[in-house]
């Protein structure tokens, strides 16, 4: 259920509505707008009459939720959500897209990340993205340098500023995790496991949830919802791609549609992966051209120094030459820096 209070509503009158809510068993999150507020209430709508709600004083409206996802749902919270750092960069809304690179692992040399970084640092990114720990197909495959890794990656932020992001693929793993990345990213075979969903619920730092790769829109907005509905509401979406039928051409197909429906639908934010996504470098430049166009909040892409050589997945990653060469071109179709008039 959504109650919108009206714009002069006053805090007692919706303190009011809230603990008569609460009374009746509703989980309730508000949402302060520019210029209304919003409650939604979570439980058995069939237990209470919505006309009796929409009797309160400084109450506009009531509608019902239709979508299972509420609180991701943009029905309970019209206004896109901004989610903002402590250095000022924000993703969301109408803020410039962000740009998060980085190899797919974190390798036991950290001049290579330290070469990484500072070429991102140089073409205005965000964020260094690396996997420490890695879910791998193969048990022989490289698993990742875990705290080592996470150690690597601290100083590459301390070294150029950029903010981590880094994924955490057990509950138990979060609190080491918490300590060192400032994006805590569930990967996609993970998006539901919702034992990890509910715990990374309980902290505060945003959580960056990948879709799987054959989950529909539905059941990914759902598994942000069991994010959101244990406290942490700081949840970014990643289109990645999803399972198709040219494997020989690509190693998912990446939905660039979903960009689009998941702003319609829902009002957090979106990012996309166009290396997992299709799985080949060339086509990092064009799908991640279409998904900034498409309403991406910002993109995600690997890159690396020496790619053919890299622990994992080098076929999907720029090296260094070519990564400034397409994020210049990212860069100037966004607006983020203007290249012609830059040293005028």
């Amino acid at each position: 259920m959504i109650v919108v209070m009206e714009p002069n509503a006053t805090e007692a009158q919706v303190e009011k509505v809230v603990k008569y809510l609460e009374k009746h068993g509703f989980r309730i999150n508000i949402n302060h707008g520019d210029i209304l507020k919003v409650i939604a209430a979570i439980g058995d709508k069939r237990i209470l009459n919505p006309q009796i709600i929409a009797g309160f004083d400084g109450v506009s409206t009531v509608k019902s939720i239709q979508e299972p996802y509420k609180l991701a749902s943009r029905t309970a919270h019209p206004e896109d959500t901004i989610i903002k750092f402590s250095n000022g960069v924000k993703i969301g809304g109408k803020e410039k897209p962000v740009l998060m690179v980085g190899p797919c692992s974190v390798e036991k040399d950290i001049n290579s990340l330290l070469e990484i970084a500072a070429a991102a640092k140089e073409m205005g990114c965000e964020f260094i993205r690396g996997g420490a720990f890695k879910p791998r197909t193969s048990p022989y495959d490289f698993q990742g340098l875990e705290e080592k890794g996470l150690e690597f990656l601290a100083e590459a932020r301390r070294q150029t500023g950029l903010l981590v992001v880094t994924e955490v693929m057990d509950t138990m793993d979060i609190p080491l995790v918490n300590q060192y990345a400032d994006i805590l990213q569930v990967g996609a075979r993970n998006m539901q496991n919702f034992k990890l969903l509910k715990a990374l619920g309980h902290i505060k730092k945003p959580v960056m949830l990948k879709r799987g790769p054959a989950a529909s829109i539905k059941e990914f907005l759902l598994a942000a919802e069991h994010i959101m509905y244990n406290g942490n509401h700081n949840v970014i979406l990643c289109e990645r791609g999803i399972k198709g039928y040219d494997s020989d051409f690509t190693r998912n197909t990446l939905d660039i549609a979903a960009v689009p429906i998941l702003r319609k639908y829902s009002h957090l934010p979106v990012i996309v992966d166009p290396s997992h996504g299709t799985g080949r470098r060339y086509l990092i430049e064009p799908m991640g051209k279409a998904a900034l166009i498409a309403g991406a909040h910002g993109l995600m892409y690997e890159i690396h120094n020496d790619p053919d050589n890299a622990s994992s997945d080098g076929a999907q990653s720029l090296d260094l030459p070519t990564f400034k060469e397409v994020t210049k071109k990212f860069n100037k179709l966004i607006g983020r820096i203007d290249y012609d008039n830059k040293n005028s």
